[in-house]
């Protein structure tokens, strides 16, 4: 059965996104540092077309590999789309289906590479389901930003999701998880009682 998922980044200190986020200032202040693993793997380096040689395997590669390989089709609000129409290359990283939720329509956008952005305007409920039927065996992504992934939290629409928390202190911008206590859906299954993260202070 289709899975419903999100995979972010964060901040040791809980922001995915810092301050000042805006079309020209993708993901905020300092908030490149948060993603600085993923643009060195191969798989990352490809989707993009970056430059600098083929990127690093290894597990941060599986990792990055296995949820592309797993997504059907993406999710994303308004907000996430705007930061990204003016910094994906032409061929954008999604290539599939990707259904924007927002209150302004517009013809769907094509790009090349199979990325065909497709704008919703009656809510998440309906883009869920499009993208359901657009997934087909495979999964839906909610791709972002914060506001988005809370609303189907908040819905108990989520299934899965990964955290990637970087050892950086952004200390402001946007947390995922504010406005969210006592939602319904949010009951975290994992193997183990607590995730233990060590890290060293780097002088």
């Amino acid at each position: 059965m289709t899975k419903v998922f999100f995979t972010v980044g964060m901040s040791l200190d809980g922001y995915i996104a810092g301050p000042n986020a805006r079309p020209d200032n993708p993901m905020g202040d300092g908030a490149a540092r948060i993603h600085d693993w993923v643009f060195r793997t191969a798989t990352f380096k490809e989707r993009l077309h970056l430059a600098g040689g083929a990127g690093e395997t290894g597990p941060d590669d599986d990792r990055v590999r296995r949820t592309f390989e797993r997504i059907g089709a993406n999710v994303m609000g308004r907000r996430m789309f705007d930061e990204g129409e003016v910094a994906w290359p032409e061929d954008a990283p999604f290539r599939g289906p990707v259904f924007v939720v927002t209150n302004h329509s517009r013809e769907p956008w094509i790009r090349k590479g199979g990325t065909t952005f497709t704008f919703v305007t009656d809510g998440i409920g309906s883009a869920l389901a499009q993208a359901r039927a657009a997934a087909g065996d495979k999964d839906v992504r909610i791709s972002g930003g914060a506001n988005l992934i809370r609303q189907y939290l908040a819905a108990g629409l989520v299934d899965e999701f990964d955290i990637d928390l970087a050892p950086v202190l952004l200390g402001g911008g946007i947390r995922l998880f504010d406005d969210l206590a006592g939602a319904p859906g949010i009951t975290m299954a994992t193997g183990e009682r607590v995730a233990h993260l060590g890290y060293r202070v780097k002088r």
